[in-house]
């Protein structure tokens, strides 16, 4: 999972100098002795290295600076997270802490394990003081030593989730959970439970710009425009083919069979990443977002490719009465539960 990196270093001694930013570093020009630094909202800042530079590292995870163990100018790398205090007026770094990129992605990869292991997912049914039903039947257990985090209403990017309580989860918020697991995986007691209001939008690529980094689709059951934008945090997956799960091996169930929809966390986990250029106009793609203040614009968390199937199994009706609703497009796609909450 991932943590912003100024809540485990930032200290009373951190913050006691006169300016400091918090970023990755970007490029490294060796004739002037200056890192790039790219802050996360702003601008990249060239800063400026000296004989006084004191360089430190810290691991993923510590809190406390005096475990800082120093280490040499030639050991940074592109990618590692850094905080830089400077020298009062001037762009000369007086100390550079750092967090390698590398232990990063360990960590964050052991996380994302664990959130696997020991955790379950899916959408919230029904809420009560001490318990949370989800979609697929698993339920999780809640008490006052439970941690809550909720998603930014405006970011994808799982380390802007703020501090939050169960008052805030509401129905139909998608949520993951992890702590005590059954050996059945239906039931869990919460150490930790992440949430937010998500949407779910399937549609037909009508356009891509790899310069905006964005698609163009029209959406599957109005035909309305919609932009996807794509952030450094989206994530892209090729769904394979899934022909050979549908009964018959054939396509979709025949009208009243139920719609077995597959465990799509566990899906997506083993499929390897792709990219934008893996994309073509014409193929069909769902992808989820946070509810965006622009009904026709959304940034992606998480963008599936080649999902054919897999629209057609989460529209398939769930019985043959009229109630079922037909073959329509159920709005929201709510008999897909795609993951939104990427851990790493």
């Amino acid at each position: 999972m991932k943590r912003l990196f100024a809540f485990l270093i930032f200290s009373a001694a951190a913050l006691a100098q006169q300016k400091a930013i918090l970023g990755s570093i970007t490029a490294f020009k060796a004739e002037d002795a200056v890192v790039v630094v790219k802050p996360d909202n702003t601008d990249a800042v060239n800063v400026k290295l000296t004989p006084e530079t004191i360089f430190q590292r810290v691991a993923p995870g510590e809190r406390d600076l005096k475990k800082a163990a120093t280490m040499n100018m030639t050991d940074m790398a592109l990618g590692d997270r850094v905080l830089v205090s400077f020298k009062p007026g001037t762009s000369d770094a007086l100390r550079i802490l750092v967090m390698s990129a590398t232990d990063i992605t360990k960590r964050n990869e052991a996380d994302r394990l664990d959130w696997t292991k020991r955790g379950v997912s899916g959408v919230v049914t029904a809420k009560t003081a001490s318990t949370l039903t989800l979609k697929m039947g698993a339920t999780v257990t809640v008490d006052d030593k439970t941690a809550y985090r909720r998603y930014n209403s405006d970011s994808v990017k799982f380390a802007d989730a703020t501090i939050s309580k169960l008052s805030e989860v509401n129905i139909g918020d998608q949520l993951r959970a992890r702590g005590l697991k059954s050996e059945d995986g239906l039931k869990v007691t919460a150490e930790e439970v992440v949430f937010g209001t998500f949407v779910t939008k399937a549609g037909t690529i009508t356009a891509i710009n790899p310069e905006t980094k964005e698609l163009t689709v029209s959406e599957i059951g109005t035909n309305k425009s919609l932009v996807i934008k794509f952030t450094a945090d989206s994530q892209i997956k090729k769904m394979p083919n899934m022909a050979g799960m549908m009964p018959g091996r054939g396509g979709p169930p025949p009208p009243g069979a139920p719609a077995r929809m597959p465990d799509l966390a566990q899906m997506i986990e083993r499929m390897p990443g792709a990219k934008l250029d893996d994309l073509k106009t014409g193929e069909k793609i769902v992808v989820s977002s946070t509810k965006g203040k622009k009904s026709d614009e959304i940034t992606a968390i998480m963008l599936l490719g080649n999902a054919d199937m897999l629209i057609q199994m989460a529209t398939v009706p769930r019985s043959a009465a009229p109630a079922s609703g037909g073959m329509g497009m159920s709005p929201g796609l709510q008999n897909l539960d795609l993951p939104s909450m990427i851990m790493n």
